[in-house]
């Protein structure tokens, strides 16, 4: 398992905040659990009404539409939130709940007839992939040209942002080809919706799709690949969730709290406000650091402990408040899943090879998960 080391514990256990440079703009992150789970719900002092400046850094490079629902606020947001709402939670439909099952019951079922298997892109990616295609209702052979994307639909392996618009020419002729012959897929509901008695623009349509294939990518993965690290170096865990398959629910949620691959999200004020002693101008932007509010101490007990029966789990890996993240079902479904099928056929899983991924900032380096993890799965 990486070496999950807290950066934020002293600044948090001192002012709970932090000020770094992030490409040349200094932002005031807010550390501790209270704090981050206030300013997340108070969206007047904290506004997300900022298009490519919630993500930090910003976006403005490598897309050119504001993401909907998560760059509006309240009221604007609830309207937005309700048209792709439905989508989302088909995730506890029957149905979806056995393509899912389907989907990792064989991909575990190949890679065990393997010698060994990168996860990160060899089975994480895929997964990831191939479940979206079930959460958006369109055909299973479009996950071939999204896992050709790679982890990250707008950065590639070192962390650089990539130029051009692949997911943009990708998406635009998909809603041309949904506003041609609608269907019952994503593109065809978003092509037909009303937002407040009209029909949504295109850059509208845009705005949802971009953040659909965006916000639960490289999150998913990277928490798959975590999960399966762990079990790889403490067999012992696998062991303890195969005793009792009803604590792979806490085990999840554990695994969502420490392995939290997005640091922090933006938020920009809208007036000069005083955030635990700093002064943030007008105009400036703060962080909701989710990662720090995981390991705070005074809301998780022996919060540098990875403890699968933690409970309770008040982890803000999905968020807080009104833009609670909305793919969350669905990336509980697929780890859920993948530790249920793991402890029905996987007897152990042997760790080959890892490369860590890092995030290295001005002020903190930050473990983030695997560039590559090999492992070979033993059978039960």
């Amino acid at each position: 398992m990486p070496a999950f080391t807290d950066p934020f514990k002293e600044a948090r256990s001192a002012t709970g905040v932090m000020q770094c440079p992030f490409h040349g703009e200094n932002i005031t992150m807010i550390l501790r659990h209270e704090d981050v789970r206030k300013a997340a719900k108070d969206w007047e002092t904290f506004s997300s009404n900022v298009p490519f400046r919630v993500p930090i850094p910003s976006e403005e490079d490598v897309r050119s539409m504001r993401q909907l629902p998560i760059e509006t606020d309240p009221p604007e947001h609830g309207d937005y939130r309700a048209i792709a709402e439905p989508f989302f939670t088909r995730t506890k439909e029957p149905e979806m709940i056995a393509k899912v099952e389907n989907l990792i019951g064989g991909m575990l079922a190949e890679a065990m007839k393997r010698e060994s298997i990168e996860i990160v892109h060899d089975f994480a990616l895929p997964i990831q992939s191939k479940a979206l295609t079930y959460l958006l209702n369109t055909s299973e052979k479009e996950a071939d040209t999204w896992i050709g994307w790679g982890i990250h639909v707008f950065k590639v392996t070192n962390g650089e942002f990539k130029k051009g618009t692949v997911l943009e020419d990708y998406l635009t002729a998909k809603f041309d080809e949904a506003e041609a012959n609608p269907g019952e897929d994503f593109f065809s509901a978003l092509v037909k919706a009303e937002y407040r008695g009209r029909k949504l623009t295109r850059e509208e349509c845009m705005g949802y799709a971009n953040l659909a294939f965006a916000g639960g990518r490289d999150t998913i993965i990277l928490t798959i690949a975590c999960a399966i690290g762990y079990l790889a170096e403490h067999p012992e865990a696998l062991e303890y969730l195969r005793e009792d398959p009803k604590r792979i629910t806490l085990a999840s949620e554990e695994f969502f709290r420490v392995f939290m691959p997005l640091t922090h999200i933006g938020r920009v004020c809208p007036k000069d406000t005083d955030v635990n002693g700093v002064t943030v101008k007008a105009g400036e932007r703060i962080s909701l650091c989710w990662s720090s509010a995981n390991f705070d101490e005074t809301a998780f007990p022996q919060a540098d402990e990875v403890r699968l029966d933690r409970k309770p789990n008040p982890h803000l890996s999905f968020g807080f408040g009104t833009h609670l993240c909305l793919g969350a079902p669905h990336a509980r479904l697929i780890l859920r899943t993948l530790l249920k099928f793991c402890c029905d056929h996987v007897k152990r899983f042997h760790l080959i090879h890892a490369t860590e991924r890092v995030e290295h900032e001005a002020n903190f380096d930050r473990t983030l998960g695997y560039d590559s993890l090999v492992v070979k799965l033993e059978a039960l």
